[in-house]
């Protein structure tokens, strides 16, 4: 199959958006038992840290199971050598496919002339993508980008990623000066779904930006001719987003702890004597608003959460307020 796992896949798509210090082993588990997409993605890693003598810790952000299958490693960086380099250690770790992030509005990142800045050097870009596919023996490569850095620029940007023969193009379809502070440009999706048929028919185009629920991304490529769209925010402390059900307030309740547990077996382990903690439970506490948003008592709950310092604390906090709630 000329674009792998991607030409098996049935529509339409439902993909996990990949978020730094968001989807890392522990997210992506729970979402693989409770709702699995039909893709998942890595958070990002560096090219630069995994050609060096750092690549040891960096590959904790490439855990992944089976059970999360098929499953994405997201790269990002500037340097074509290292993205040959990096695709051949993901390709000997066993990941159904490689992405390219060429998108992340993050200033340090595009400090580098990564991520979102990469839409304002297409050469560099071209050899990037030409580079992955070189080094990936044989695994799908894709990119992850916008619609343009300051303003639209699908009719010169898209068409240099399309020139590609990507496997899979997703498309977050605001600009990187818009950040997520405006509504995604969905009205474009329609023609850069032409731009695709056009230029490039077998590569897979998903849309990203404001879809909260399965039944808006349905519509969405029904409408567009997306062949899919990409979760993040709208996903967020719900690992049973891609399921359809809706837990009881319980059962979300139990999903954090379980969640804070599974962080912490991950992550606070005695394996890194020399750094210590993989991650700080700090990192965790992100999801805390996200899981209990609407329980009645929510905001004195979460103040209570940011307090705690381990899963044990997590664990007696919601087993309190679980009884007192159904007392």
């Amino acid at each position: 199959m000329k674009h792998g796992f991607w030409s098996q896949l049935p529509r339409p798509i439902f993909a996990l958006a990949p978020m730094a210090n968001v989807t890392d082993a522990a997210f992506r588990r729970m979402f693989a038992k409770y709702g699995k997409p039909t893709v998942l993605w890595t958070e990002f890693v560096s090219v630069e840290g995994l050609c060096s003598e750092g690549r040891g810790r960096l590959l904790t952000d490439l855990w992944f199971v089976e059970a999360e299958r098929p499953i994405v490693a997201q790269i990002f960086g500037t340097h074509p050598a290292q993205f040959e380099e990096t695709a051949t250690l993901v390709a000997e770790l066993g990941f159904d496919g490689i992405d390219i992030n060429m998108g992340c509005p993050d200033k340090n990142v595009e400090k580098q002339g990564a991520g979102a800045a990469l839409i304002n050097n297409p050469t560099l870009a071209r050899e990037i993508i030409q580079a992955t596919k070189q080094g990936a023996r044989g695994l799908p490569v894709s990119v992850k980008t916008r619609i343009g850095h300051r303003r639209n620029q699908i009719d010169e940007w898209l068409p240099v990623l399309l020139g590609e023969d990507l496997a899979a193009l997703t498309v977050h379809l605001r600009t990187r000066k818009e950040m997520s502070d405006v509504p995604a440009h969905w009205e474009l999706a329609p023609q850069i779904a032409t731009m695709r048929t056009e230029l490039a028919p077998e590569t897979i185009l998903l849309g990203n930006g404001d879809i909260s629920s399965l039944s808006i991304g349905e519509a969405m490529c029904q409408s567009t001719g997306f062949d899919g769209v990409m979760i993040g925010r709208g996903a967020f402390g719900s690992p049973w987003f891609f399921s359809g059900a809706e837990p009881t307030v319980e059962a979300r309740l139990r999903l954090l702890v379980e969640h804070a547990e599974l962080f912490e077996s991950l992550y606070h382990t005695d394996t890194d004597k020399q750094h210590g903690k993989l991650k700080n439970f700090e990192v965790m506490k992100k999801h805390f608003k996200a899981y209990i948003g609407g329980v009645p008592g929510a905001k004195e709950l979460r103040l209570a959460l940011m307090e705690t310092e381990n899963a044990i604390q997590v664990r007696a906090l919601i087993e309190r307020f679980i009884a007192r709630m159904v007392s």
